[in-house]
């Protein structure tokens, strides 16, 4: 889901909360107000579902949300599309892709060390696979940050894009340059060559190369 798909989506759903509090009634002899109980548990679902989509169910928002929408008084709906507008706020302010970007690091960082490993200890062929694995998955995190679509979509199905059609759209995007393209060209045939048992056509030093390079481009072209 990139920038543009997660700002109409929220959009949506705060359109879907204004039909909500719309529906707002006072309590017969009474001050308190209240809203069509069927319309706001479809406004809970929706907005639940989004925000475990986007940050998972242990985060604030999801919490804040359960806790605060959870009847259908007229507070409830109004603390839900206020709690919408602060994520949409969040979101364009770009601290969704910032926060994802570090922890996404942190786990790159961890495979980018066992490859490392791997090489130091003569394994030189799994070390070109987990390293070109890192690149696939930090091309496409990047595709996602930048609005770049990751999926070949047709009438029947939708399937995920090769690693170099990714390369080929980031650098027309002018993520990174057409240098950066070839030398991710060329890490990413490395890693094929070891994925199919080539192992022959590359070298320990080559490998070497490969997992400076991809480190180094990934420190330069961050999520």
């Amino acid at each position: 889901m990139n920038l543009e798909s997660l700002n109409q989506r929220i959009d949506q759903l705060i359109e879907l909360g204004q039909t909500v509090l719309a529906t707002r009634r006072t309590w017969a002899g009474s001050s308190s107000e209240y809203v069509d109980s069927g319309k706001i548990k479809g406004f809970r679902s929706a907005t639940l579902s989004f925000i475990e989509r986007v940050y998972g169910q242990d985060h604030s928002h999801y919490k804040e949300f359960n806790s605060a929408v959870n009847g259908f008084s007229i507070t409830d709906a109004e603390a839900g599309v206020a709690i919408l507008h602060a994520i949409r706020d969040e979101i364009a302010g770009g601290w969704l892709f910032s926060v994802k970007g570090l922890i996404t690091a942190e786990i790159f960082a961890d495979f980018l060390e066992m490859s490392e490993y791997l090489l130091k200890n003569g394994y030189k062929d799994p070390s070109a696979v987990v390293a070109g694995s890192v690149l696939e998955e930090h091309l496409r995190q990047l595709c996602t940050k930048h609005g770049v679509e990751v999926e070949l979509k047709s009438e029947d199905k939708t399937r995920p894009k090769k690693a170099e059609a990714l390369n080929s759209d980031l650098a027309k995007a002018e993520i990174y340059s057409k240098l950066d393209q070839k030398m991710v060209t060329a890490w990413l045939d490395l890693r094929n060559k070891a994925a199919h048992g080539k192992y022959e056509e590359y070298t320990t030093d080559q490998v070497t190369n490969m997992l400076s390079g991809i480190t180094e481009f990934m420190a330069r072209i961050s999520v």
